[in-house]
């Protein structure tokens, strides 16, 4: 019997790549995403693997569409055995210039989404004893980010979130892992204007390393030497040249605006 695989933010960038590599390695898939045309794209897609894809057109902004989505699930699909909280928004800016809208949209999608449906799956992997969740941080999460403040705060809460989490439920069969990206070349980078886009690594690249280190249950992913080379500098340098350093690498996304 196939198992089944719920992906949010599965219509673009890292979650696309996702949702192609587990219907290649033959799981049943759950695709929530904003794009409908996406979703039917990879609806095609999954016929031609053999393999079932469900579809669910949902804002995860929106803390009411988790609690939808989840009896949505348990009512037309069933099990799910492997959450990726891949969904995530970003914006660059100063801090007190950024609309309050979109500031609260990062902190419903990136936090609260991602907690509450955890949370929900959760609970019925523990009755299971049996499940995967991987979470889709950034390296971010290891600094703190001048002029993107809100978002990496908010992939600060998804790694601390996702390595306690990890420690309460791993004697109960299920697994929990988190994805630390670096740059990655995705229409969701280019929205939030990320600053080291010259750098980056392809969705697929970090993709395929996140499913890896999640058949391998392993803790954490970082993709990539030079990310892994960062996150390490970033845990030994001082907060304030970290600072320092993401401001300067922010302004000059924003100047290329």
């Amino acid at each position: 019997m196939k198992k089944t695989v719920l992906i949010t933010g599965a219509t673009s960038g890292i979650g696309y790549e996702f949702s192609k590599i587990f219907m290649e390695n033959n799981y049943d898939v759950i695709l929530v995403g904003r794009n409908l045309e996406k979703l039917m794209e990879l609806e095609d897609f999954s016929k031609k693997k053999c393999v079932r894809a469900y579809i669910y057109k949902f804002d995860l902004s929106l803390s009411e569409n988790i609690d939808l989505l989840y009896k949505k699930i348990k009512t037309e699909v069933g099990k799910v055995d492997i959450l990726i909280n891949n969904a995530g928004i970003g914006f660059n800016g100063e801090f007190n210039e950024i609309d309050w809208q979109k500031q609260l949209d990062i902190i419903n999608v990136n936090i609260i989404s991602l907690t509450k449906l955890t949370k929900l799956i959760l609970k019925d992997m523990i009755n299971e004893k049996e499940g995967k969740i991987l979470n889709v941080a950034s390296t971010g999460a290891y600094q703190p980010g001048p002029l993107i403040s809100v978002y990496y705060a908010s992939k600060a809460y998804v790694l601390s979130f996702s390595e306690a989490l990890r420690e309460e439920v791993k004697d109960r069969g299920i697994n929990v892992v988190t994805l630390c990206p670096g740059a990655t070349k995705t229409n969701f980078s280019k929205r939030a204007g990320k600053g080291d886009l010259d750098v980056a690594m392809s969705a697929e690249e970090v993709a395929e390393c996140g499913y890896k280190t999640l058949m391998n249950n392993k803790a954490i992913c970082i993709p990539g030497i030079m990310n892994k080379v960062l996150v390490f500098l970033s845990k030994v340098s001082p907060t304030t040249l970290n600072a320092k350093i993401v401001k300067k690498i922010q302004n000059k996304a924003i100047s290329k605006k």
